[in-house]
């Protein structure tokens, strides 16, 4: 696991769209997978404006999403279609036929799991999955004490989870109960794992994750696991995490050509 801290969001943010105009370049038909939230739109953002500079043809990129709301119509504001197509999709230029993501609306939502599984799949795998972290240390949905292997399931949100999401509707009722998620194995699976973290609120479920215990209680901790991925970190995220100086010295040290 490599972490990288940034003097802030927009840093993060310039640094991930970097890497992933990197893989276009080299892979013109790359399976991106988004997350969704405040974190990640300064990633979107920036690769947008590559995109529209020229810098980077994302024409044959494909999208994919990490989770979705259980029984939001798809055409809802607040469904995790909608706003990926909203803040991804569409600023960079791409189509609905560009696009992946779970049926929340299915009658059998088992039977979606296991077919966006697949679908993935089929697709080639992910090449490169971004992620956030909750401030329980969730990543996806897959809420603490998931399971360490899971596949893309439906999960019951936590209290705190659907607490922080209230910001998004009008009011914590609206915030659905239950979610699509990728699970952790499935995440696993991708090729290159980008976790990006930003505030004071989510230093504690950082320095968990990277230096804590492998452990199901803080899931985003199974990134240990990977061998290829990377934490990006603003200083407020990264200040309670014991080996700030050292993660500096090596990013600092780290040939140009090596990328993220």
């Amino acid at each position: 696991m490599e972490v990288v801290i940034v003097p802030d969001s927009a840093a993060g943010g310039e640094l991930i769209a970097d890497a992933m105009a990197d893989l276009l370049r080299r892979k013109p038909d790359a399976l991106l997978g988004v997350a969704t939230g405040s974190t990640p739109l300064p990633v979107y953002q920036a690769l947008a404006a590559k995109v529209h500079g020229g810098e980077v043809d994302a024409s044959r990129a494909r999208i994919c999403q990490l989770d979705e709301y259980v029984g939001l119509p798809s055409g809802h504001p607040e469904s995790y279609r909608s706003v990926v197509l909203r803040e991804v999709v569409e600023p960079l230029g791409l189509t609905d036929a560009s696009f992946m993501g779970p049926d929340g609306t299915a009658e059998d939502v088992a039977a979606a799991c296991l077919a966006y599984d697949r679908a993935l799949a089929g697709a080639g795998g992910v090449d490169l999955q971004l992620l956030g972290i909750g401030t329980d240390g969730h990543i996806g949905f897959n809420e603490p004490c998931s399971s360490l292997a899971s596949r893309t399931r439906i999960k019951t949100l936590t209290q705190q989870t659907r607490q922080d999401n209230a910001r998004f509707f009008n009011g914590l009722d609206e915030v659905p109960h239950h979610v699509i998620t990728q699970g952790i194995g499935t995440i696993l699976e991708a090729r290159h794992a980008v976790l990006l973290a930003t505030g004071e609120s989510k230093a504690d479920a950082v320095a968990l994750a990277v230096e804590g215990p492998l452990s199901a209680l803080v899931p985003a901790s199974a990134l240990q696991l990977h061998p290829h991925a990377t934490v990006v970190v603003d200083e407020a995220a990264a200040s309670s995490l014991k080996l700030a100086d050292y993660f500096r010295a090596t990013y600092a040290a780290k040939p140009d050509w090596q990328g993220i």
